[in-house]
């Protein structure tokens, strides 16, 4: 038998545990969005998810990290510009798709840039901060930071990814 490497998982406070969760329900829809071009379904609907999920789920999230989270640490911070720089993109491309909901290229790219940016969060950014952070500012975030406690596209009624019709 070959010896597999070993990983340990990554130890989050709570504070930044909260946000973690809400990347979970934005991970679901990356896979969500893959299963319906898997399944050729036409791009409008799936445009029409993403549409909906980020007025209700990712915009806000946004929000509350550059605000609550990021604001925590100095605005010059590299990795904190990355981040604001990789919102700003993928708002842009939502913008893209409000206008052009058929192009499958741009679910495509938005798919690939949202996962690449949860995982640039989740690998190397909140690490970061959780180390930066004082206990106290960790408390006040956990204070104030409540996670949605369900995915929203439990509220959409097209769930493309389990049906083709």
């Amino acid at each position: 038998m070959f010896d597999q490497p070993q990983f340990n998982p990554i130890r989050r406070k709570e504070a930044l545990l909260r946000f973690s969760r809400e990347h979970h329900y934005g991970l679901l829809l990356i896979w969500k969005i893959r299963e319906g071009i898997k399944k050729n379904i036409p791009p409008e609907r799936i445009s029409d998810f993403i549409l909906y999920f980020f007025e209700h789920d990712l915009k806000e999230h946004f929000h509350k990290e550059e605000v609550d989270l990021f604001a925590r640490i100095e605005s010059n911070n590299e990795l904190i510009q990355t981040a604001l720089k990789e919102h700003q993109q993928l708002t842009a491309m939502v913008e893209q798709l409000r206008k052009d909901k058929k192009n499958t290229e741009l679910i495509t790219k938005f798919s690939d840039e949202l996962d690449k940016h949860i995982r640039f969060e989740e690998r190397t950014l909140f690490n970061e901060i959780q180390n930066s952070l004082s206990d106290k500012d960790l408390i006040e975030l956990e204070a104030t930071h409540l996670v949605k406690p369900y995915d929203v596209s439990d509220d959409w009624d097209d769930k493309f990814w389990i049906i083709t019709t």
